[in-house]
C-alpha cells in the first residue's frame, strides 16, 4: 500500500530513500552543479525533522565495476553541507549492516555507487565477446539470482522505503523497482517525485487548450514515440532541431547536407498525415541558418529551411521560424518543451534555443503551464535565468520522454502497485 510523507509517522524509523545524486564532477572531484541534490532536500529534511534517520542510495555516472573516480566519497561532504548534518559513508552496499543498525534519529548513512554492483541493473558484466548464447544466458540468470539476495540486503537496513528518484524511474533496476516489494506497507514518493508525476500528468491529462509541445534535438529516432503519442493529445507540435530536417526532406524540401534520417521519412510522412487528420497543426522551421563546416566560427547564411544548397547545413532555425513559434508559442495555455532548435552546444547555434527559451517564460507569465525537460532544453532555461520563469523544470530526460511515449515507469508503478 503506497503512503505519503506527509502522513507517515517517520519517528525512530529508517528510511531507505533512493536519491538521484548523479552530479558532474570536475577533474578534482569538485560538483559543478548540485542541483540534482538540491532538488532532493526538503523529502531528506523532512524525515529528519520527524525523528528519522536515512540511509540514501545512488548512482554516480555509468560505472562497469567498481571504479574509484564513480565513488559517492567524493559528494559526501557536500551533501553534509547541503542537509546540515555529518553524512557518514558505508563504502561497500552488501556490508553496511552495522553502520545501519547503528544510526540514531536525525543520522545519516550514505551507501556506496549503487553501479558499482552488478545486479543494481541486472545485468552480466565481464562477457567475452566471442562468448555463446547458452553463456550469456547462464550469465544473465546467475545475475539475476544474486540481485534478490542484493536487493534483500538493502531492504534489510530499513523500516521504510522513499523513491525520489525520477531520472532513473524509467529503469527496473533493484533501488527503483524491486526493492519496494520488501516494503509493501512502508512505501512512498519523496517530495521530487510526486512534483515531477504531478507536471507530466499535467501536461498529458489536464492540460488546458491550446496545447502546444516544441520537440526537438537531433534524431528523429529518439523521439517517434513521443510525437506519435503527443498527436492524441496537442493542438500545436512544433518540430525543430536536427530532427525537424527528415520532416523536411519529406514534404519534398532540399535540406542540403543536414543532419537527417531518410530511413524514417516514412515514418514522418504517416505523422504529418495523422496530424492533418486529428486537426494538429504541425509547424516546421521555415528558416534556417546554414554552414559548411560544422564548427563555431564558421561563416554563417540564412537560407528558407526547404531550399537549402548543396555542401550547406543546417544549424540553427532562422529569425522567421521563431516570428511563426512566437505566434503559437504566446497564445498556448499548456506548452511541453523537450529538445534545443539547434546545435545548441556551439553558442553561435544556440540562438534559435535560447529564443524559444524567452517565449516559453513569456507564456508563462502569461498564465501558461509550462513544463521544460531534456538536458538542452533546461541549460537554456537555467542559463538565462528563466528556470524559475517556467512553471516546472524536470530533472529526468529519459523518464520525461518515456513517460511523453505514454509508457508505465517501473520507479512509479512500483509504488503505486
Amino acid at each position: 500500500m503506497q503512503q505519503h510523507i506527509d502522513t507517515y509517522d517517520f519517528k525512530g524509523k529508517k528510511a531507505i530513500v533512493r536519491v538521484d545524486f548523479n552530479v558532474p564532477l570536475d577533474e578534482e572531484f569538485n560538483i559543478t552543479d548540485d542541483t540534482r541534490i538540491r532538488a532532493a532536500l526538503p523529502t531528506l529534511k523532512k524525515v529528519l525533522a520527524e525523528g528519522g534517520s536515512l540511509i540514501l542510495m545512488s548512482h554516480l555516472g555509468r560505472p562497469k565495476g567498481v571504479d574509484a573516480k564513480f565513488s559517492l566519497k567524493h559528494i559526501v561532504d557536500h551533501v553534509s553541507e547541503c542537509l546540515g548534518v555529518p553524512v557518514q559513508f558505508a563504502d561497500d552496499c552488501q556490508k553496511a549492516d552495522a553502520q545501519a543498525a547503528a544510526l540514531k534519529p536525525g543520522e545519516v548513512l550514505m551507501l556506496e555507487n549503487l553501479r558499482f554492483y552488478a545486479e543494481e541493473e541486472g545485468k552480466p558484466r565481464g562477457l567475452a565477446d566471442d562468448a555463446t548464447e547458452e553463456e550469456k544466458k547462464a550469465a544473465k540468470k546467475a545475475v539475476k539470482e544474486s540481485q534478490k539476495d542484493f536487493v534483500k540486503k538493502l531492504a534489510s537496513y530499513a523500516d521504510c522505503y522513499i523513491n525520489d528518484a525520477f531520472g532513473t524511474a524509467h529503469r527496473a533496476h533493484a533501488s527503483t523497482a524491486l526493492i519496494a516489494g520488501y516494503f509493501p506497507q512502508d512505501k512512498m514518493f519523496g517530495y521530487l517525485m510526486e512534483k515531477e508525476i504531478a507536471a507530466i500528468e499535467n501536461v498529458l491529462k489536464n492540460a488546458r487548450r491550446p496545447f502546444t509541445a516544441i520537440i526537438g534535438g537531433s534524431k528523429v529516432s529518439s523521439k517517434l514515440a513521443v510525437l506519435e503519442n503527443l498527436l492524441g493529445k496537442v493542438d500545436n507540435l512544433i518540430i525543430c532541431g536536427g530532427m525537424g530536417y527528415t520532416f523536411i526532406k519529406a514534404e519534398g524540401g532540399s535540406i542540403g547536407d543536414s543532419l537527417h534520417e531518410d530511413d524514417l521519412i516514412p515514418q514522418a510522412k504517416e505523422i504529418m498525415l495523422k496530424a492533418q487528420d486529428l486537426g494538429v497543426n504541425v509547424s516546421l522551421s521555415v528558416q534556417t541558418r546554414v554552414t559548411q563546416e560544422f564548427t563555431n566560427d564558421t561563416p554563417v547564411k540564412v537560407v528558407p529551411s526547404h531550399a537549402i544548397p548543396d555542401g550547406w547545413e543546417g544549424m540553427d532555425c532562422g529569425p522567421a521560424s521563431i516570428e511563426n513559434w512566437a505566434r503559437i508559442i504566446l497564445a498556448s495555455k499548456t506548452i511541453l518543451w523537450n529538445g534545443p532548435a539547434g546545435v545548441f552546444e556551439m553558442p553561435n547555434f544556440a540562438v534559435g534555443t535560447e529564443k524559444i527559451a524567452g517565449l516559453v517564460a513569456q507564456a508563462t507569465a502569461h498564465g501558461a503551464y509550462t513544463l521544460v525537460g531534456g538536458g538542452d532544453s533546461v541549460a537554456a532555461v537555467t542559463k538565462m535565468g528563466y528556470a524559475d520563469k517556467v512553471s516546472y523544470v524536470s530533472t529526468g530526460g529519459g523518464a520525461m520522454l518515456e513517460a511523453i511515449e505514454g509508457k508505465d515507469l517501473p520507479g512509479i508503478a512500483a509504488i503505486r502497485d
